[in-house]
């Protein structure tokens, strides 16, 4: 536990009480310090985070998951000792093991900011849904900056960065148009950004949580039109 003890799982939680103790439980078995962000849940859900051993911050009204994200890393960032930070998903989508290699990279290598992605080489796509496939590869093909930048799968929730990145986030769209924000920032801060082949557990309960086409598109064409008007 010791290893990590300078890492913070931040969690956005909007209704997951059916799994959001296993979860955390399962993290904490690697990482001792998560914070779930309750973001105006009506299920229980804070009750389940809080037996689970989580540090608990709650929005009284659902504000989306950029502002849970945003509201859980001002959290993590002002706890002592804390140097690198993870986004991670509450639907339990996300691997741990996959979390350890991106922390190992970033202590290692002249990085700021790994973003798991499901499309390099070494990334298992069979599991993939191929309309979920479809989706993601649109988002990316329609965002210059994603490409530009070198990302395959800039919608990837799973996220591993430094302080530096930490103490400079301000994510203001409070949706999920957050991902596209999260990439302007990388573009705009000039952070040393990379990908990390990661596998993605899909279920009939995360999928059922999932974006569809139309909203991902939407979510590009947003982020096309606010790079447009800070030109």
């Amino acid at each position: 536990m010791t290893e990590w003890s300078d890492v913070w799982l931040v969690v956005p939680v909007y209704n997951e009480a059916q799994v959001i103790g296993d979860v955390v439980r399962h993290a904490r078995e690697t990482f001792p310090n998560i914070v779930c962000v309750d973001d105006g849940s009506r299920d229980g859900s804070a009750e389940q985070i809080r037996a689970a051993g989580a540090h608990l911050v709650r929005h009284p009204v659902n504000l989306g998951q950029g502002a849970a994200l945003q509201t859980g890393v001002n959290y993590a960032r002002e706890q002592a000792g804390a140097k690198y930070f993870v986004t991670f998903d509450a639907d339990g989508q996300h691997q741990v093991d996959d979390v350890v290699r991106m922390l190992k990279r970033l202590k290692d290598e002249d990085l700021d900011i790994i973003v798991g992605t499901r499309f390099k080489a070494g990334a298992d796509t069979s599991h993939i849904p191929w309309i979920k496939r479809f989706v993601l590869k649109t988002v990316v093909l329609l965002s210059p900056r994603t490409r530009r930048l070198g990302l395959s799968d800039a919608h990837n929730g799973l996220r591993a960065f430094n302080k530096k990145v930490a103490d400079s986030l301000n994510i203001t769209l409070n949706g999920m148009g957050h991902a596209s924000e999260f990439v302007e920032m990388i573009d705009h801060n000039k952070w040393k950004v990379a990908e990390e082949p990661v596998t993605i557990l899909y279920t009939e309960y995360s999928m059922a949580k999932g974006q569809s086409l139309i909203n991902g598109v939407n979510i590009v064409f947003d982020s096309v039109l606010r790079s447009g008007a800070k030109r």
